[in-house]
């Protein structure tokens, strides 16, 4: 039974990133998975990705580059104001400048840097290194 798609997509990267692989099927498709992986390849984590419509959902082919360390979501999704984006970056990436927080925001899905460039808060989906 699916109960968070993002989270098994994000599981999905990872474990192809983990065993080497150059591509991987992550079902079914959804907005907020597309627009998350979208902020990915615009940070340069994936190479790119396709949306294939198969009648159950949709499933979206990730080529991956090899660069991810470790990905997942964020749970609870905690509502954080522009001033709070450190103390989230120090809890959940391992350096400063070093990874990406995936945030939604009046503005869209962001990256935490385009957030704090734009001067708005949101709630943190995800975070990649």
């Amino acid at each position: 039974m699916l109960l968070d798609p993002l989270n098994d997509a994000m599981a999905t990267i990872r474990n192809a990133e983990v065993a080497g692989k150059a591509e991987c099927f992550v079902r079914p498709a959804s907005k907020l998975i597309g627009r998350v992986l979208k902020v990915m390849q615009d940070a340069g984590y994936i190479e790119s990705f396709d949306l294939v419509e198969d009648g159950r959902g949709g499933i979206y082919t990730v080529h991956l580059r090899g660069s991810i360390n470790d990905c997942g979501v964020i749970k609870p999704r905690f509502s954080v104001r522009r001033a709070e984006l450190e103390k989230y970056e120090a809890r959940y990436l391992p350096a400063q400048d070093f990874g990406v927080l995936i945030l939604t925001t009046t503005e869209g899905v962001i990256s935490q840097a385009k957030a704090k460039e734009l001067g708005v808060g949101g709630k943190l989906l995800a975070y990649v290194y």
